[in-house]
């Protein structure tokens, strides 16, 4: 036997998972972590008994509910599912999945589509990081439109735009941009920058590991001695940062930065974090963008004097580059993050009934 569970599988950037109402699942979060892993199919590493695909980017989940909050219209959790291990993550945000959440609220009847506009501006509540982010999705003739001419790196094809603006990201899981208290920090003889701006991370120099900072996503992961290392920098990272063992936890990604081809732009190879990401995670663009344009960071962009006002930084990834607006302040020559905008693309691929496991109870 099996529980029926409604489902929407969609494409959000470069991610992919199902997409489930709040109401759809148990309430109580161990069961719910319980239907979430029988649905995507872990612990395997090909995900074959389930909707996973055998990676973390395809072993995602989003969970979106009408919103708790006063000023936003959704509610969105995100979970991460193990591949190897039956193990569910809610610490992290999904700026990618995210991209797939305004057009599924609008379609699911959370959130009204403008039929005066050519587009709806959904505010959505990341409950995982508790920021706020507004996506604005087209909606011509008061309908989600998912074809369009939008091109990002690492998904083929084109479609409709999303933008999607981060206005309070900025030390949302540890309390402050820089967890430590400083913006460089030595850990194991390497210099790093640990910094929670979307996403909370630890990034290190590409030459300082000995690295071009250009390598593919293969060469690294198959440099054995590269990813204990970082693995060792992560676990101390996540100890200086307040946030304890984070052995099981996917939070601090680990990303090693280098110069760009041009000013404003930054390489950036960003794990998962045992892996190297074959493009790139929003939440962590925005993060390596904030880090380079802030200044005294390893990612600090020396070509560049920091300025108030916005800034366009291109983070250039495996699989191409992803542009990212970000607005400083200055208050007595300090420099503060005040928003991050970049757009993405999403697609409904389908929608239907989930067959979960009765010994997974959904209810």
């Amino acid at each position: 036997m099996s529980t029926n569970i409604p489902c929407v599988l969609m494409r959000g950037g470069t991610s992919r998972g199902p997409f489930f109402l709040a109401d759809w699942l148990p309430r109580d979060p161990e069961a719910r972590d319980r239907t979430l892993i029988a649905a995507l199919g872990s612990p395997h590493e090909l995900q074959i008994d389930g909707l996973g695909g055998g990676n973390s980017l395809t072993s995602k989940v989003a969970i979106v509910s009408r919103s708790t909050q006063p000023d936003c219209d959704v509610d969105y959790l995100f979970a991460q599912v193990s591949v190897q291990e039956a193990r569910v993550d809610t610490r992290p945000n999904c700026g990618n999945m995210l991209a797939g959440v305004g057009p599924f609220a609008i379609e699911q009847g959370l959130v009204p589509a403008d039929r005066e506009g050519q587009t709806t501006t959904v505010r959505v509540y990341n409950v995982n990081t508790r920021s706020r982010i507004d996506v604005q999705v087209c909606t011509a003739g008061g309908q989600v439109h998912y074809d369009g001419d939008v091109r990002i790196d690492g998904v083929q094809g084109t479609a409709a735009p999303v933008l999607m603006n981060f206005l309070d990201a900025w030390g949302a899981v540890t309390g402050q941009i820089f967890p430590t208290g400083q913006r460089i920090d030595t850990i194991q003889g390497l210099q790093v920058t640990c910094i929670d701006a979307a996403q909370v991370m630890v990034l290190v120099r590409a030459a300082d590991l000995g690295l071009r900072g250009d390598e593919t996503p293969a060469e690294l992961d198959a440099n054995t001695a590269l990813l204990e290392r970082l693995e060792a920098l992560r676990l101390e990272a996540g100890q200086r940062m307040g946030m304890g063992d984070v052995t099981h936890s996917v939070l601090p990604k680990p990303v090693i930065v280098s110069p760009g081809t041009s000013p404003g732009s930054v390489v950036s190879r960003y794990f998962t974090p045992h892996q190297c990401h074959r493009s790139h995670a929003v939440t962590g663009a925005i993060g390596v963008a904030a880090a380079s344009v802030l200044p005294g960071t390893v990612a600090t962009d020396k070509r560049h004097a920091p300025a108030a006002g916005l800034r366009r930084v291109e983070v250039q990834h495996p699989a191409g580059r992803i542009q990212v607006e970000v607005e400083l302040s200055e208050v007595d020559g300090q420099f503060k993050l005040v928003q991050a905008a970049l757009v993405r693309t999403a697609r409904k691929i389908l929608e239907g009934t989930l067959f979960v496991p009765e010994s997974a109870p959904a209810h």
